[in-house]
């Protein structure tokens, strides 16, 4: 009985190991840097305070950042980030959460008005994805018209081509990634994506890797060649 107690412990206790490594491998995972060799992380918002320095030593090498969502949420850490990472020698940008219950010119006012234009920074990212404070559904004419117009407006303020970051579930159903040519940022954890009409130039590899500086979960991305 009790040798049959601690082969029973045992087994536990290894199991328990293998479940430990496993997660420990799998919070640490990213796509190999010879293949990817530029990486970096996208912010989620109101995430909260981030160690630069000790993100810029963990491997990254830039960092986008929502700024603004809809036409009138401003994420409050957006300022002391924008500002802190040069310091920290990460390259920069700014994302526009985009909504599909608001006018795309507002949005783009709003996003202009609160980021600044800055020679350093790396293009706009214009997230687009279903949320579920949003309901609605345009015909698929009126978005791609709406994102153009948004793309338009804010590719005049920062004199750079806008990046758009569809999700699938968006893509699967407007097709969005073939009707404005611009570049475009995929998401997938862990498989490269295949879902866009055209190559994509940055991919979110993982929503779940974790590294010191940050507290919780790390959306790792990389750029492709």
């Amino acid at each position: 009985m009790a040798y049959g107690l601690l082969k029973f412990a045992g087994a536990l206790a290894a199991a328990g190991f293998v479940g430990i490594c496993g997660w420990t491998a799998a919070t640490g995972w990213h796509p190999d840097v010879k293949r990817y060799p530029l990486q970096g992380i996208d912010l989620t918002e109101n995430a909260g305070p981030v160690e630069w320095g000790t993100v810029r030593a963990s491997g990254a090498d830039f960092a986008y950042i929502i700024a603004t969502s809809g036409t009138d949420r401003r994420d409050p850490g957006f300022e002391a980030n924008w500002a802190a990472l040069p310091e920290a020698g990460l390259r920069r940008g700014a994302v526009h959460v985009y909504s599909l219950c608001q006018r795309a010119d507002e949005q783009a006012n709003a996003f202009n008005t609160f980021v600044p234009r800055t020679a350093d920074a790396l293009p706009t990212a214009l997230d687009i994805a279903f949320h579920d404070d949003c309901t609605a559904r345009p015909d698929r004419a009126t978005l791609i018209a709406d994102v153009a117009q948004f793309v338009t407006m804010v590719e005049t303020h920062t004199a750079q081509p806008v990046m758009l970051r569809i999700s699938k579930d968006v893509d699967a159903k407007y097709a969005l990634s073939g009707a404005v040519p611009r570049p475009l940022w995929a998401v997938s954890n862990v498989i490269k994506p295949d879902y866009t009409a055209r190559p994509w130039r940055m991919w979110r590899a993982s929503d779940f890797r974790r590294i010191d500086g940050i507290e919780g979960p790390v959306n790792w991305d990389v750029v492709t060649s």
